[in-house]
């Protein structure tokens, strides 16, 4: 029985003519519609298939020009302009788990190829929190039409960027989005960059106007499902005087032999109208790390604390400099690859703290190469934060800037996951759910961005396992929202 209309982006016949003949080759596709974007109109049938003419792929123009084509019980929509091939049996599979599921939409794994190369392509489940617009669910979205068309029912805003990502959101609000874990397709990988290369193109000022749509759509989706926090947040006293140190810069490491003295000068460089000192934690370093530290601890401004042998990662490092007896009113982030942009960055931190009555405060970076030269995208300011609707905000986004503050009594009742990975932003969430977060949107950092980050070329596995924990913060999260509003 064809019961599947599929839906593929086109350009001009020779880009779309082998994953027509792919398609056409399948006996449950039923009809293959041509999506075109361009200045100039196309033919109104190319290939035996029907175009349609679009403003963008991820418009909702697009999505509602493929709700009124979908007349079958199943829609396939594929995302990328390079050549689908499918396993034998992918459709069958697909239709069969998504009425054994009972799910509104499937994806699966998939196969990388290029040339005679053909590499794993897995994808993670979606969780209830994974509102990234960036989650990768591969480039074939299998969707019960009937869910497609009760959710684009409910669209009411018209995005350029922002489509495909509403669609999913409302979509998801009524039925599962499935994940299957088997091999089901071959795509061909178009961005080839290592994962740290990737890590801030959410960032990047060239893609603003997609992130304000992004914003739009998916604090418009927290509404819906009662996830949304109005802009009421917790007073801030600061009226803790037990604080020997204003503040205390803390700068967790384990192996980091060539920048650690760059930190820790840095550091102790600071000119403040106040009393703070710099608080280094160790973790076990081996490669020569402790030497360097030693250095300087004819320094009185400087605390080494020497970690045990027991787990601690970043998190459990934060967590020893917050509970040490000397830690300031203040604690404030400096990683051991990077630097302050000048003398005055721990003054402009607290004077922000008083000036904005806020539990955190996260500030403005500048990417660099290891010498210390600005690299793309240059300054990371985070100016999509808004004081009313950053912390909606920070549930999309996968992270919230640097370097980031925190009013340590405060912290003391969080603490820091022990992990290392992803401890930064869980903090980020918990605390944006009671207090307000602060900003400094001028420069104060310099994040060195070498081979040696710990997120610099991380393997497929590897990426999926981060992102798996992060939506998991992000699903933790949500689920206190929405219960702290039923109550």
């Amino acid at each position: 029985m064809k019961n599947i209309n599929c839906f593929i982006p086109f350009r001009d016949e020779a880009q779309a003519a082998q994953t027509v003949a792919n398609l056409k080759g399948q006996e449950l596709v039923n009809r293959i519609f041509l999506l075109h974007v361009g200045t100039e109109p196309a033919p109104k049938e190319v290939l035996g298939c029907r175009v349609l003419e679009v403003p963008g792929l991820n418009s909702t123009t697009a999505v509602k020009a493929i709700a009124r084509n979908a007349d079958t019980d199943y829609t396939l929509i594929t995302t990328k302009y390079t050549t689908l091939s499918l396993v034998w049996f992918a459709l069958e599979r697909m239709e069969n788990l998504i009425e054994d599921a009972g799910a509104a939409m499937v994806y699966a794994d998939h196969f990388n190829q290029s040339g005679d190369v053909r590499t794993n392509a897995p994808v993670i489940d979606c969780q209830f929190g994974a509102l990234r617009d960036d989650f990768d669910f591969g480039s074939l979205l299998f969707y019960r039409t009937s869910a497609l068309k009760e959710a684009v029912s409910r669209m009411d805003v018209d995005y350029q960027f922002a489509g495909m990502y509403d669609l999913r959101l409302k979509v998801s609000q009524k039925g599962a989005l499935e994940h299957i874990n088997e091999f089901l397709y071959y795509d061909v990988e178009t961005d080839t960059r290592k994962s740290g290369e990737k890590l801030f193109d959410y960032v990047d000022p060239k893609n603003r106007a997609v992130q304000i749509e992004m914003e739009k759509a998916c604090t418009a989706h927290l509404k819906d499902i009662g996830g949304y926090l109005e802009p009421k947040f917790k007073h801030i006293e600061f009226s803790d005087d037990n604080f020997e140190y204003e503040a205390s810069v803390v700068i967790p490491c384990k192996n980091r032999v060539r920048t650690i003295g760059d930190a820790i000068t840095s550091a102790l460089s600071q000119k403040t109208s106040f009393k703070y000192n710099v608080i280094v934690v160790d973790d076990n370093s081996d490669d020569g790390t402790v030497d360097v530290i030693k250095k300087f601890l004819g320094d009185p401004k400087l605390i080494y604390i020497a970690q045990d042998k027991s787990w601690h990662a970043i998190g459990g490092n934060w967590n020893s400099a917050l509970h040490h007896p000397k830690c300031g009113k203040f604690a404030i982030q400096l990683d051991s690859d990077d630097v302050y942009s000048d003398e005055n960055t721990v003054q402009k931190f607290v004077d922000a703290f008083y000036a904005q009555n806020c539990a955190m405060v996260v500030g403005t970076y500048r990417m660099t190469n290891f010498h210390m030269e600005t690299i793309p995208p240059g300054i990371i300011d985070h100016k999509e934060w808004t004081p009313e609707n950053g912390r909606n905000n920070a549930l999309r986004i996968n992270g919230l800037g640097a370097p980031r503050g925190f009013y340590t009594p405060m912290l003391r009742t969080i603490n820091f996951p022990t992990t290392k990975y992803g401890e930064d932003y869980a903090v980020g969430l918990r605390v944006s759910r009671e207090y307000q977060i602060g900003r400094i949107y001028e420069p104060v950092y310099n994040c060195r961005r070498w081979d040696d980050n710990s997120d610099a070329s991380l393997d497929i596995d590897k990426v999926n396992l981060n992102n798996t924990y992060k939506d998991r913060i992000r699903t933790w999260e949500l689920k206190a929202r929405i219960a702290m509003n039923k109550k």
